[in-house]
């Protein structure tokens, strides 16, 4: 969970404090979680999912650095397709995601991988923002189709 968690942030400690954050909710809610509806880990990983977003969109500290370097800030992504390729071979979940089209694929990579909202990814794909919310919903219910 802290490596998910660190990818999404990209900050130890604020990686640590979504993973807190994450098992005091559980810890709270967990006469909520029906497994009918999924998985135990699933359901874990979408409340860090939505932890970390919410710190990311919340945030407002700023670390202040003697040799800042402007281009130096962003980090370096791999694509959606790089991303596919990297899963194994005989994976369902890669086989499931070879079966979207290329543009749906990287929307969903790019939102539970690097953690980017709809309005970010509308941005950078260049689709209304009500467009991708229907990519990814449909996305994901094709996906756990696939995957069941």
């Amino acid at each position: 969970m802290l490596g998910v968690a660190l990818r999404l942030l990209r900050r130890r400690a604020l990686a640590e404090e979504a993973v807190h954050d994450t098992f005091m909710q559980v810890w709270q809610k967990a006469s909520t979680f029906d497994p009918k509806r999924g998985d135990g880990r699933t359901w874990l990983y979408a409340i860090l999912r939505n932890r970390a977003l919410n710190i990311l969109r919340t945030e407002n500290r700023t670390d202040l650095v003697e040799d800042f370097e402007p281009m130096g800030l962003e980090a370096p992504e791999e694509d959606a397709e790089t991303l596919v390729v990297r899963l194994s071979d005989a994976g369902v979940l890669r086989r499931c995601l070879e079966r979207l089209e290329p543009k749906r694929r990287e929307a969903v990579l790019l939102a539970y991988v690097h953690g980017l909202t709809h309005g970010e990814l509308a941005g950078r794909l260049g689709v209304p923002l009500g467009t991708m919310k229907s990519w990814i919903r449909r996305s994901l219910l094709q996906l756990k189709e696939c995957m069941a």
